[in-house]
């Protein structure tokens, strides 16, 4: 038998027997094919196809659900297991702003990736590394995961160093675009970033601020956390023009026009806009 004859063969064995052979494993796909004697010449062949689930990082936007892409509506209603950052799911901030929008989220199989606030490098590895397996144990077993992440997920998003292990462990791990905290405040606050030549520096408010500060354009300080005071003095110090959402989207959020009226205890989700003092 030529080399074209046996594939002609192969081909023709195999359409035959995959309706026979064939073994569903949720979304994983398993064939089986056996062949025996032909022409004096005995074949076996065992064929095993194992497709893994693909995981999707999807930005569900800073806090209004009605911010929500179709996208990010279209994959929770369509997959059935749902990642959601935090040790309980249903407590988490990003599950109580998506399921607004899609009240069927309720009905999925949640999945917690815990995800502690730490800046301790080995602790952070760890959880990131917990993570990454917690996950590919469901893409193995062929689930596509909808994992749910605040605002836009390559903006400062924890999700991204469990998408960076995913891909280097041979998976298909894909980001899926959310509107971006900054933008939505800005647009709470009916302005806008930046215009014609001006530059925008997004910029982390735990860390050091100080040099940030002295950049041109308008600069977003995210995170502030329990730096508050201290970035406050700083604002104050320089004389800036500032301006902080907090909560953006949300029942509570609020509104603050300098930095003497930001609060000392804000929370979490709050935001920063710091714009060059207008020329009269």
């Amino acid at each position: 038998m030529d080399r074209q004859s046996s594939m002609q063969y192969l081909e023709v064995v195999v359409s035959e027997c995959c309706g026979i052979c064939l073994v569903m494993s949720g979304k994983g796909i398993k064939m089986h094919f056996f062949m025996e004697e032909y022409g004096g010449l005995v074949i076996a062949v065992l064929a095993v196809i194992v497709m893994t689930g693909i995981l999707f990082g999807t930005g569900i936007g800073p806090g209004d659900p009605e911010l929500m892409t179709l996208k990010a509506v279209r994959l929770i209603r369509e997959n059935d297991t749902i990642a959601v950052p935090g040790e309980k799911p249903e407590e988490s901030i990003a599950y109580q702003i998506a399921v607004q929008a899609v009240p069927e989220l309720a009905e999925k199989e949640l999945v917690a990736i815990p995800m502690p606030m730490t800046k301790n490098a080995k602790e952070l590895e760890e959880n990131h590394r917990r993570g990454a397996e917690k996950i590919e144990e469901l893409l193995d077993a062929g689930k596509n995961v909808v994992f749910l992440t605040l605002g836009d997920p390559t903006v400062y998003s924890t999700y991204l160093y469990v998408h960076r292990r995913v891909l280097e462990d041979g998976y298909d791990a894909r980001i899926v675009s959310g509107v971006t905290s900054f933008c939505a405040a800005a647009a709470s606050l009916s302005e806008g970033l930046v215009e014609n030549s001006e530059e925008l520096h997004v910029i982390p408010a735990s860390y050091q601020i100080e040099d940030a500060l002295e950049l041109s354009g308008t600069k977003v300080l995210m995170k502030a956390g329990k730096k508050m005071p201290a970035v406050k003095q700083f604002l104050k110090e320089k004389n800036c023009r500032a301006v902080m959402v907090e909560n953006c989207g949300m029942d509570t959020e609020q509104k603050y026009f300098s930095a003497e009226e930001i609060p000392d205890q804000a929370s979490y989700y709050s935001l920063i806009i710091v714009k060059e003092k207008r020329k009269k």
